[in-house]
């Protein structure tokens, strides 16, 4: 079998995916980047450019389509043929998407990881600065950059102001940070692969990213490079627009902030794994559940898990009326269904 770059390559069928692999023949790449996508084709050339004019080139970029039903699979071939880099995988059905994230980083062989969106953009040195951090300290396992947002053709909107201090040695003060305000664009940093490995996966319901970042920040340091390096696209098809409409105002020198502009975590759980439609979910207990059991999960002393859970609930403190929205929103289901039961019974002795 014939040698490509350092790897071979391998084509078989497995668990309903049809998969394209590559396997090390010589050369691991130091980082490796996932790229989930479904229905990409409007943003994901300029992405795959962004990466592809990286200063730090030592990479594979690993493309996984959740099914797309646009032009994203015939775009996606045609550059992995034109750089041996990229490896190209296509699931035969969508599979939801955490799952999708997830299976990224289940095909990654790298030192380092990072999760890559179809729709932003990165400065040219964004990864050689990213890698030089982790690569002169140990204590930090995952380093991004300053955000900026930009529109649907690439212009500036504006900062994004949030700022956590995450670089602490204090794994119970990383985790209160946290538990604040934030658009979990530490997601896309580079983040040392041994740190994943050690966690759950990324889960199918609302804020799982967020409870993924905070499961990292009970591991290790989180750094931020003090430039404006990573530009998150804003656009209407994208998951923050459709159930988070407010998001660009989600900043701390926004004063008029309130609960009122949270994110719709019903829609999310369904956006995470498209199977929960319709199903009864109680998606604010299960990001309370998710935090809570996050302090368990690691070597941390009896001080360190207390200080955690107070924080936890410090930081939540004023949302307890979503606990009651979600049993009100069972019984809304459950009538739903209760009132659709007879009409179907009828439909049936027709």
């Amino acid at each position: 079998m014939p040698a490509t770059n350092g790897y071979l390559r391998v084509d078989k069928i497995s668990y309903g995916f049809s998969e394209t692999l590559f396997t090390m023949s010589k050369v691991q790449p130091r980082l490796s980047i996932g790229l989930p996508v479904y229905n990409g084709e409007k943003f994901i050339e300029e992405a795959i450019d962004s990466i592809l004019a990286q200063t730090f080139e030592d990479f594979e970029l690993i493309i996984s389509d959740n099914a797309s039903t646009d032009k994203t699979e015939e775009i996606c071939r045609a550059y992995a043929e034109q750089d041996k880099r990229i490896c190209y995988y296509r699931n035969e059905k969508n599979i939801g998407c955490a799952r999708n994230f997830n299976r990224t980083f289940e095909l990654s062989t790298s030192e380092y990881f990072k999760w890559v969106a179809y729709d932003d953009l990165h400065a040219p040195d964004f990864l050689t600065k990213c890698i030089e951090v982790l690569d002169k300290d140990p204590t930090i396992i995952l380093c991004h950059s300053q955000v900026c947002f930009i529109d649907e053709q690439g212009k500036f909107l504006q900062n994004y102001n949030i700022k956590l201090k995450t670089d602490s040695l204090q794994p119970h003060k990383r985790f209160h940070e946290l538990l604040t305000k934030h658009l979990c664009y530490q997601c896309y940093g580079v983040i040392r692969a041994s740190a994943i490995r050690a966690i759950p996966p990324m889960g199918s319901y609302g804020l799982a990213d967020g409870i993924l970042l905070s499961r990292l920040g009970l591991l290790g340091r989180f750094y931020e490079i003090p430039e404006y390096l990573f530009f998150a696209r804003s656009h209407p098809q994208q998951s923050m627009s459709m159930f988070f409409p407010n998001y660009l105002s989600f900043n701390n020198n926004n004063q008029k902030y309130s609960l009122n502009m949270l994110p719709d975590f019903y829609s999310y759980a369904v956006w995470f794994d498209s199977s929960k439609s319709g199903q009864v979910l109680f998606p604010h207990w299960r990001i309370l559940w998710e935090y809570a059991l996050s302090v368990w999960l690691f070597r941390l002393s009896l001080s360190e898990r207390l200080c955690c859970h107070i924080s936890i609930y410090k930081q939540l403190k004023g949302t307890e009326y979503l606990l009651l929205k979600d049993f009100l929103k069972v019984l809304q289901v459950l009538w739903k269904s209760w009132q659709r039961a007879p009409i179907q019974g009828q439909q049936t002795t027709l």
